[in-house]
């Protein structure tokens, strides 16, 4: 008799993100499932600003658990962990935890004394992609492990400076705010100038000259963003307004390396209308993004506005800039100038463009219960873990051919919507819903659905019935999005129709489709 060579015989797809079958605690009391060192990790890392509190854990104690895991999987697992980093900093783009994690990549394994696996120098250099990162992680590695730098931190640090020092970044990233200035890094690491950037050694001795001597430093001849910059420098004050007001203006400004931030210190004055649309041209997408507000209040014309709203909602320029979804709806917040709107929900919309267009039915779950709206997503934001599961369950929603959209807390609620509306459009329908009853929901809205989906923080509250996911029949697929990286799970994850993924971008979304394909997805680098 066939037991499995059998006609029907389907594919059981597995997923990275894995439960190792010990039972513990959720933070509320519920049965939580544990993870396997990488899955926490992931999760972990997907979901943390470091430093940031959350509702159940302090950010000392999250920092210390990211620390944790990164040290024990540097030395057992050292390919995964610094695949891992280099795609935090890349299509993850989070700068610290990158940072920190490759600052104890290196000392775990300098500490166990072990080579195999990816150079410590290679991870260094892998995570540092913009001019002031090289400070900051020279700056963390001091603080925590004192002044003396291992070769590989100094070779890797090296090999950062010279594919990211030139002219503007200097202006840029080379202020008296930094404790480490461009001058003290390369004194530190002792960096040779890239033979293929004949340039680069004027620059590197103008960096230590500003460094130590900075009332003689005169910039090398052979930058032209460096003279054109010191020359608008030595131009009395009361001649600078009419650089600004001049047809060439903006062109000036540029070519001299000014940012919006340096401007109104060069003028001494306020950024009124005239010093807006002259420094705009030359602004990146996510700067004009953080100043939409600003330029309502200078009165900046709505031929400039007109520019600035189709930059900011280019499909390219909205790619390009790889921000989280939910900066698009903090701008909006912030900015809620009807001729902002439009543009604004665009740009929302095309970031999201890794959530899949599911066919069946779904029911999409979103936490928005109390902990949700305690987390805020940084220090600097006043968006919550709340409003990140709306902005993703929305999105879910409006993309599939036939969904239920859930908001669960204590209670739980249908939120109506049509296809034909934005995710900004939706978001006004939710609320804010008390305690955590996953299960209730689950089980109140089920309905025979293709699969379910539920953005959550997992920490659900003690239930007889079981977990989330044991109330949707086995052979009904049940992803679970994890927004905040605690370490226990609401459910089992990794086969079986169980997938946890995590993070506060739309590529999780990716894994959907594939393990609907009966393929298995694995971790986001190694695709």
């Amino acid at each position: 008799m066939a037991r499995f060579n059998a006609r029907g015989a389907t594919a059981r797809p597995a997923s990275p993100v894995t439960t190792t079958g010990r039972a513990l605690t959720t933070h509320q009391g519920g049965r939580g499932h544990e993870r396997d060192t990488r899955s926490e990790l992931f999760l972990l890392a997907v979901a943390n600003f470091v430093s940031q509190r959350t509702f159940h854990e302090s950010g000392a104690e999250r920092d210390d658990r990211f620390a944790r895991l990164v040290r024990e999987l540097a030395v057992t697992d050292p390919s995964w962990t610094a695949g891992l980093l280099g795609w935090l900093r890349g299509e993850g783009n989070l700068r610290t935890a990158s940072i920190v994690g490759a600052a104890e990549y290196v000392k775990a394994r300098l500490d166990a004394g072990v080579t195999d696996g990816p150079a410590n120098r290679q991870v260094v250099a892998s995570v540092l992609q913009r001019p002031d990162e090289p400070g900051e992680l020279l700056a963390y590695w001091t603080a925590t492990y004192g002044r003396a730098l291992p070769k590989p931190v100094k070779r890797g640090v090296a090999d950062a400076v010279r594919r990211l020092y030139h002219g503007k970044s200097l202006l840029k990233y080379d202020t008296a705010s930094k404790g480490y200035r461009f001058g003290d890094i390369l004194n530190l690491v002792h960096a040779a100038p890239d033979p293929d950037k004949p340039w680069q050694g004027e620059l590197f001795q103008y960096a230590l000259d500003r460094r130590h001597n900075p009332d003689t430093a005169v910039p090398p001849a052979s930058s032209g963003v460096l003279v054109a910059h010191r020359e608008l420098m030595e131009l009395p004050v009361e001649e600078r307004r009419a650089v600004v007001t001049a047809p060439d203006g903006a062109r000036r400004l540029a070519a001299a390396g000014v940012t919006w931030e340096m401007l109104a210190g060069w003028l001494q004055g306020p950024m009124d209308r005239a010093a807006w649309e002259a420094v705009i041209p030359s602004m990146g997408t996510m700067a004009l993004i953080r100043n939409l507000r600003n330029f309502d209040e200078a009165g900046v014309c709505d031929e400039v506005a007109a520019e600035v709203a189709a930059r900011i909602s280019d499909p390219v320029e909205v790619a390009r800039s790889r921000q989280f979804p939910f900066r698009y709806l903090a701008a909006h917040q912030h900015a809620p100038s009807l001729r902002w709107s439009y543009a604004l929900e665009r740009a929302l919309g095309h970031s999201l463009a890794n959530v899949p267009a599911l066919p069946g039915r779904t029911l999409v779950l979103v936490d928005r219960s109390g902990s949700m709206f305690y987390d805020r997503l940084s220090d600097r934001s006043r968006l919550t873990r709340a409003d990140a599961a709306a902005v993703f369950g929305a999105a879910v929603a409006l993309r599939a051919a036939d969904a239920d959209l859930v908001e669960f807390g204590s209670t739980s609620n249908r939120v109506k919507f049509r296809r034909s509306e934005s995710v900004l459009k939706v978001l006004g329908r939710f609320g804010n819903l008390g305690g955590t009853d996953t299960i209730t929901a689950v089980r109140r809205h089920y309905k025979k659905h293709d699969r379910v989906l539920i953005v959550t923080d997992e920490q659900y509250a003690y239930s007889h019935h079981g977990d989330p996911t044991e109330q949707v029949p086995a052979h009904v697929p049940v992803y679970t999005w994890n927004l905040a990286g605690y370490r226990a799970g609401h459910g089992p994850s990794g086969k079986a129709g169980r997938h946890t993924f995590g993070g506060l971008s739309d590529a999780a979304f990716r894994m959907v489709p594939l393990l609907e394909a009966a393929r298995d997805a694995d971790w986001p680098w190694a695709a």
